[in-house]
């Protein structure tokens, strides 16, 4: 904690996409004009990495030396702490945030030294990556394939005074690599190939833009809640909806859609769940309204709390609503007197959030006697209740009159006893019969006088009426905990039953038949069908049981998914289906048609897939035996015909030049033959390679040794590079097919070629770049299709002898067999870069 008296510090923060952004630069530019304006400012510690224009602005700040910490043999320096607050400047410069600080340092991360200097009230200039933010961390790793090991807590970041974005678009930041400006020249080739590509870049961006945005509202509430502000800031408009998933429901959605038409504002639906879970509408009338939400473009969110009115105004104070729209009461006037209900209490608590009081069918319905009347228990239970309604309150006064034992309290015991026993097997309104029934027969055979209503003693009529009040509030609370422990038995069964079925939908390989078996399975059915309509009339789209149903009239359960989608299911004796049970059945039904266009889509996709490819191949294979085999073949034949020709006098040159002619066509046609024969091994699995450590010079001298224009190469391989898991014949005939291609189509002014080779994490990467015409955008990966022939774009020219477009998938074949992976990138300044990558040999490449 920071001295009593003592200001705390301000924390300003350069945030950046990635590094090279200029986040160093910004914060050296800020330090040089606070120490313009005579503020008193330390370098803590800034890391230049070389870059020159960095290293540049450090000059004239004053810098505090760093601390050397021993580890491991190996002298580490970082920020010393104590010299920066012993110097007790206002503004420090530290740079990395996000950094770990060598072991036995005073603490373990620089944000944790970065705290201390606020707490002393000094001013820190600081930088961070978004991609060392913690809850982005696994949204980073994600994205370029690199996790983050050093992060550092989101509400670290969100607590600083002031972040300032250092944007940088991806290519310029790509051109600021390629010159040099942020890694040196080794590092620049791996680091464009892997961490700095564009999609890596934009993607960073967006998140560090998406994040900055978000912390715009979180300042408001900060600030809002410093400030203690609790009235709703009208910002923007937006309306929230209450619904309970009662018939009410659609009607006050549909009336807050058009309010917030009218204001142009957002719309947000809410139902407040009680913390039991088990008050409340059906999920079926949930459903409908999470549904119509989604179809008038509002958000559903479900909160839980038991004041439903304070968890409303909260929900809506948190979202900045500026109107609240709520039902009319559906309680009676009665209860009002009572209960003033869920919509009264919330206008009186609203605040500066105007509210809607909206009226519908079911307002001041008559909901206890309803209730009462409504018995969802069995008809046997509903029988022995009312039975038992009148046998035990006679049984409890025969035997009080027969013993003739004289303690109305016993007596009162009694009743209560048989009250609560009938409201436990037969519910609410046999049991108020009970009470009733009890009460009067106290009064008349056990209470003084005896045989009339009369009762004498004050007491005794106080008692008795208190028998009967105590007697119906038993049985009412009775009957509310059986039916909620009804209910919750139900919600269990129905959510194992959606869970069991969406399980199947998703993870069965063929779901729709498993899916109509567990149907008929789960409720006893003798059959179920899904039934779908075309123009010919109904047909079965998925069946299972006995005799299952070709049209929904002949069902004895029509469910209707959609009006050309039906769920039909047979019942043993034709009985009818209880209305739980069809809330579950048509979530089943839901599940079915997802099922169904599932099936159908991955048919569909796999069929033109099919298709596709068997066209492709088939116009390829045409094209490069059309075009590949009789150009050589035509060579051939022409050279051969003229030495055989007896008419012909030929010189030896001509002869010699005839020859060279029909061996060069020859090797095409082998290598072209190879390149088939690689291919129809590859498509059956017939590759296996033999892993061993291997060299990439080794490989790049095996593959260039066979190659003509070797003379245009220029190979930069570093002989202490870590080897490589391959097999050594397969990975020259990689090497020289792509150095191949690069020969080919690379060269359109004479330029060289270059094959060079990095260490990136656990991989080490071969490159073979030009600086040729390079590919058309969005044609990096059919660079690596079969019969691909660059050639036909025009963008690569045709120089040298045509392939048959097969030389870079048999490549990517090899490759893949290895646990390599082949990829295309441009290279800086225009052509194309093949990068080979395969993993080192002793699993530490380096950086």
């Amino acid at each position: 904690m920071a001295e009593k008296g003592r200001r705390r510090g301000e924390l300003r923060i350069y945030l950046g996409a990635a590094p090279g952004v200029g986040k160093t630069y910004a914060m050296l530019n800020e330090a040089h004009r606070r120490l313009e304006r005579g503020t008193d400012v330390v370098v803590g510690f800034v890391e230049d990495h070389g870059r020159a224009k960095t290293a540049a602005l450090l000059d004239g700040l004053e810098v505090v030396p760093r601390a050397k910490v021993e580890h491991r043999g190996v002298q580490l320096t970082e920020m010393d702490l104590a010299a920066v607050l012993a110097r007790k400047p206002e503004v420090a410069v530290v740079d990395e945030l996000a950094h770990t600080n060598a072991p036995g340092s005073r603490n373990e991360k620089r944000w944790q030294d970065i705290e201390e200097l606020l707490e002393a009230g000094i001013t820190v200039l600081s930088t961070v990556n978004v991609q060392h933010l913690e809850s982005l961390n696994d949204v980073v790793e994600s994205i370029t394939g690199i996790r983050q090991q050093e992060t550092v807590p989101d509400e670290v970041v969100r607590r600083a005074e002031q972040i300032e974005l250092s944007d940088i678009t991806p290519e310029a930041l790509r051109r600021r690599m390629a010159h040099g400006n942020i890694y040196a020249a080794d590092r620049v080739d791996a680091a464009l190939g892997n961490y700095f590509r564009t999609g890596n870049l934009t993607a960073l961006r967006e998140l560090a833009l998406l994040w900055l945005a978000d912390q715009v509202d979180v300042a408001l509430r900060r600030y809002r809640a410093e400030k203690k502000i609790t009235d709703t800031w009208e910002a923007r408009e937006r309306v929230v909806v209450a619904v309970t998933g009662g018939p009410e429901s659609e009607t006050l959605i549909r009336r807050a859609r058009r309010i917030a038409a009218r204001a142009g504002a957002e719309l947000q639906v809410v139902h407040v769940l009680r913390s039991d879970g088990l008050a409340g509408a059906s999920p079926s009338g949930v459903a409908r309204a999470r549904k119509l939400a989604d179809a008038v473009g509002a958000s559903f969110h479900t909160v839980v709390g038991d004041d439903v009115p304070e968890a409303l105004l909260e929900f809506a104070r948190a979202a900045d609503a500026t109107q609240l729209v709520v039902g009319t009461s559906r309680r009676s006037r009665w209860a009002r007197l009572f209960d003033e209900g869920i919509g009264a209490v919330t206008v009186q608590k609203s605040g500066a959030i105007d509210v809607h009081m909206v009226t519908h069918p079911e307002a001041g319905g008559r909901r206890l006697l309803r209730r009462i009347a409504r018995n969802p228990l069995s008809a046997v239970r509903q029988f022995w209740g009312w039975a038992l309604s009148v046998l035990l309150p006679g049984a409890v006064t025969a035997v009080a009159y027969c013993t003739d034992f004289d303690a109305l309290s016993t007596d009162v015991v009694a009743y209560f006893l048989v009250t609560v026993i009938v409201a436990l097997v037969g519910g609410m309104a046999p049991a108020i019969v009970a009470a009733l029934l009890s009460g009067g027969l106290l009064n008349f055979f056990l209470t003084p006088p005896l045989y009339t209503l009369t009762v004498a003693e004050p007491q005794n009529l106080v008692t008795v009426i208190a028998m009967m009040i105590v007697g119906m509030v038993v049985a009412f609370t009775v009957d509310r905990a059986a039916r909620l422990a009804e209910k919750a038995a139900n919600a269990r069964t129905e959510a194992a039953l959606l869970t069991s079925y969406a399980r199947t939908v998703l993870t069965h390989p063929d779901p729709l038949p498993r899916l109509l078996e567990k149907v008929v399975e789960n409720f006893g059915l003798t059959s179920a069908a899904l039934l779908e309509r075309s123009e010919d009339g109904w047909h079965v789209a998925a069946a299972t049981g006995a005799e299952p149903c070709a049209r929904p009239e002949e069902s004895d359960v029509d469910i209707e998914v959609n009006q050309d989608v039906h769920l039909v299911l047979r019942r043993p004796g034709r009985r009818p289906l209880p209305a739980a049970d069809r809330t579950v059945l048509e979530g089943a039904a839901g599940q079915a048609l997802v099922a169904l266009r599932q099936q159908r889509m991955a048919a569909e996709a796999q069929e033109a897939q099919r298709r596709a490819d068997a066209t492709q191949l088939r116009t390829a294979l045409l094209s490069a035996v059309g075009h590949d085999l009789r150009t050589p073949l035509a060579s051939i034949k022409a050279s051969v015909s003229s030495l055989r020709a007896p008419d012909l006098q030929l010189s030896e040159e001509d002869t010699a030049e005839l020859l060279a002619g029909v061996e060069e066509s020859a090797d095409r046609l082998t290598d072209l033959v190879g390149n088939l024969l690689d291919s129809s091994r590859l498509a059956t699995g017939a590759i296996a390679p033999r892993l061993r450590p291997i060299s990439y010079d080794e490989v790049v001298a095996g593959a260039l040794a066979g190659l003509d224009g070797q003379q245009h190469i220029d190979v930069e391989i570093d002989e202490s590079l870590p080897p490589v898991l391959a097999d050594a014949g397969l990975l020259e005939r990689v090497v020289a097919n792509v150095v191949q291609n690069a020969l080919k189509y690379g060269r359109p002014d004479g330029g060289r070629i270059g094959v060079r080779a990095s260490a990136h994490a656990a991989r080490v990467e071969l490159r073979v770049v030009d600086h040729g015409p390079g590919l058309p955008e969005g044609a990096a990966e059919a660079v690596f299709a079969p019969f691909e022939r660059l050639g036909e774009h025009g963008e690569r020219g045709d120089q040298g002898p045509a392939g048959v477009g097969l030389g870079l998938s048999v490549a990517q074949g090899f490759m893949t067999a290895m646990d390599g992976a082949i990829r295309a990138e441009d290279t800086p300044g225009g052509g194309l870069t093949i990068v080979l990558s395969l993993p080192a040999a002793d699993g530490q490449g380096r950086r």
